[in-house]
């Protein structure tokens, strides 16, 4: 008989890759005979209960990250929002050690979360930043973050352990005393073999003011391109809505959001993907395998990094915001693409986690192993 184990999932509302890469491990909680519980807030906890409409859900404070409009004030707006942003991670603090009584929580998996944490159960922290880019002060914020992760009881990279990787210098660290396990590139998504609809597909996501300026950005562009279009706004609403409109010489399918099925086969009929380059959207193109063109989103150290990394390694080629043209497009030809990487993770194996007692809690029977 499984020895069920209720644990609370919760990712950082912070774009929707957080979330979504925890799709996978929260189906395999189920897979597993578990009882996963979802804790978020804003358009993160909104697109997963709309992938899981029978779980229980519970209610995060909102960190309100947004976005400066000019990349260069990136970093300066951070710094400037770190004030509320470290009253919410106080507030989800106590409300952590509130839901570990009230659901009677075996174990916590908190993708990026810095308050999400007890002392109770096994801690889980899910990050592909082990180092922290914020440009000359990398050092510090990636100090910081690594003790911040040094309180979990373990942390897992969706990332493979040696090279060549996806995270590059973010998902590895020498010489580390924390608890790390490589889970492999983490995706929601399979590879599956369609007949191509679309020439482009655009996929939006991110924090304002951003997605918003790159909205603007590609709808003044694609006049000039000739094909099927599909473009995902990325905007989570009550339903999902579609239009169909011809703009110059393209003819455009629009949707405001996509759940994972949907999104799964759009881009599996798309011959390129135009995206940001987060580290979610490059875990799932990887896994589809698809070629790609990335523009990061200006200020952001890590998508800088990461795209101009894939670019260097001759797999995907990038442009930054204020330059993109979709006449850049054509560059892709001289890429590889992204591949996936052969990798098994055993989920059971993983979850027995939380079958241990953690070594900061008190001993009670719902941290024992039976």
């Amino acid at each position: 008989m499984i020895n069920s184990k209720r644990i609370l999932v919760a990712p950082l509302n912070w774009g929707l890759g957080h979330a979504t890469r925890c799709i996978p491990i929260i189906n395999a909680l189920l897979v597993n005979g578990h009882t996963p519980i979802i804790a978020s807030d804003g358009v993160a906890l909104s697109l997963l209960q709309k992938e899981f409409p029978n779980l229980e859900f519970a209610e995060l404070p909102s960190y309100k990250i947004k976005y400066a409009k000019k990349g260069k004030n990136f970093k300066l707006k951070m710094i400037w929002d770190s004030p509320k942003i470290l009253k919410a991670m106080a507030n989800e603090k106590k409300q952590t050690k509130k839901l570990v009584k009230k659901l009677k929580l075996d174990g916590i998996i908190s993708d990026n979360r810095l308050g999400v944490y007890s002392k109770k159960v096994p801690s889980i922290f899910i990050t592909h930043q082990l180092n922290v880019l914020t440009g000359n002060t990398s050092w510090m914020s990636s100090k910081v973050h690594q003790k911040i992760i040094s309180k979990y009881t373990e942390c897992w990279v969706p990332d493979v352990k040696s090279k060549p990787n996806l995270s590059g210098r973010l998902g590895h660290i020498k010489n580390s005393n924390l608890n790390i396990k490589y889970l492999g590139p983490l995706s929601r998504f399979n590879k599956t073999n369609s007949t191509k609809k679309y020439d482009l597909m655009i996929l939006l996501s991110g924090p304002e003011p951003q997605r918003t300026l790159l909205e603007e950005k590609l709808l003044a562009e694609i006049p000039t391109y000739i094909g099927q279009v599909l473009f995902v706004k990325g905007v989570i609403e009550g339903s999902q809505q579609k239009e169909n409109k011809t703009l110059g010489n393209a003819n455009v399918t629009f949707y405001n959001f996509m759940q994972s099925e949907g999104l799964q086969n759009a881009i599996s009929e798309s011959e390129l993907i135009l995206c940001r380059s987060g580290y979610t959207t490059i875990l799932d193109l990887a896994k589809m395998e698809k070629k790609a063109f990335f523009i990061p989103t200006p200020g952001q150290y890590e998508q800088e990094y990461l795209a101009k990394r894939l670019h260097k390694n001759r797999l995907v080629p990038y442009a930054k915001q204020e330059e993109f043209t979709l006449k850049d497009l054509e560059k892709v030809t001289k890429y590889e693409g992204l591949k996936s990487f052969n990798s098994f993770l055993d989920y059971s194996g993983l979850f027995s986690a939380f079958s241990k007692v953690n070594e900061n809690s008190e001993p009670t029977s719902s941290t024992l192993s039976i």
